[in-house]
């Protein structure tokens, strides 16, 4: 039996870091995609059954390469997670047009390439495409013009994937994550941006980067065999709860 394959990308670090593993943990073999050389090949040297391939997704050239390597070393793939993404946060006005494209070209053109050159050897597989986007995308907050228009974006792509795609059994589906306890988001979240968090959260706490791990490989398996098109907010009840007061929680 010819073992699955996945792609990850933004996968050394964070949610696709710990996607990565558990797919491997499930029998597949990962090709781990990151520009970050120098951690990609760190974290992807403690792993057995990954292939580590240095890539940024905003730049076509390179996305058609890391394709074309897949194709030539695995000769086949059953799901793709478009993963990767940068942020800017700031003001509209302080926006300009460079960060703007930053952020588009890594956020939503990444998630369009990869999965674009990834399409024949999906259909030969009748795979997956797992995109993630975040609650930004669902919900405005303050300085998040491009990344959360970029998010956006990208569920809206999921749709069109999945409507486009169905014909040749492609599923497309979408993971929204809330606040998530990574190491970059502790690093740069006060304790009162975390407590504010934790009262405007249901759940009153954030997720993990295993939590979001597990709904994309459920996504990405046979048990999500009828799933597709579809948005799955994961982030402890925060967009359910639109703009309210903790003070007046029970």
């Amino acid at each position: 039996m010819v073992d699955k394959v996945s792609i990850v990308t933004g996968a050394a670090r964070g949610i696709g870091l710990a996607t990565s593993k558990l797919f491997i943990s499930e029998g597949y073999q990962v090709v781990m995609v990151d520009r970050d050389a120098d951690q990609l090949m760190l974290e992807s040297e403690k792993l057995e059954r990954s292939y580590p391939i240095v890539c940024d997704v905003a730049i076509e050239a390179e996305v058609k390469d890391m394709m074309f390597s897949v194709t030539e070393k695995m000769g086949r793939l059953d799901c793709i997670v478009n993963n990767a993404g940068v942020a800017e946060f700031d003001p509209i006005e302080n926006i300009d047009l460079k960060k703007w494209r930053r952020v588009m070209s890594t956020n939503l053109d990444g998630v369009f390439l990869c999965s674009q050159f990834a399409i024949p050897l999906l259909k030969q597989s009748k795979g997956s495409i797992v995109n993630i986007a975040s609650i930004s995308g669902l919900r405005a907050s303050t300085l998040r013009v491009a990344y959360g228009t970029s998010k956006a974006a990208v569920i809206q792509l999921t749709k069109q994937q999945a409507v486009e795609l169905g014909e040749f059994s492609i599923r497309s589906n979408c993971v929204a994550p809330g606040p998530v306890r990574t190491k970059l988001a502790m690093a740069v979240h006060s304790q009162e941006i975390i407590d504010a968090y934790h009262d405007a959260i249901p759940l009153n706490r954030y997720g993990s980067e295993e939590e979001i791990a597990n709904l994309i490989v459920f996504l990405a398996s046979e048990k999500a065999s009828f799933v597709t098109g579809q948005l799955i907010a994961a982030d402890g009840g925060f967009e359910a709860t639109g703009v309210g007061l903790p003070a007046l929680r029970v």
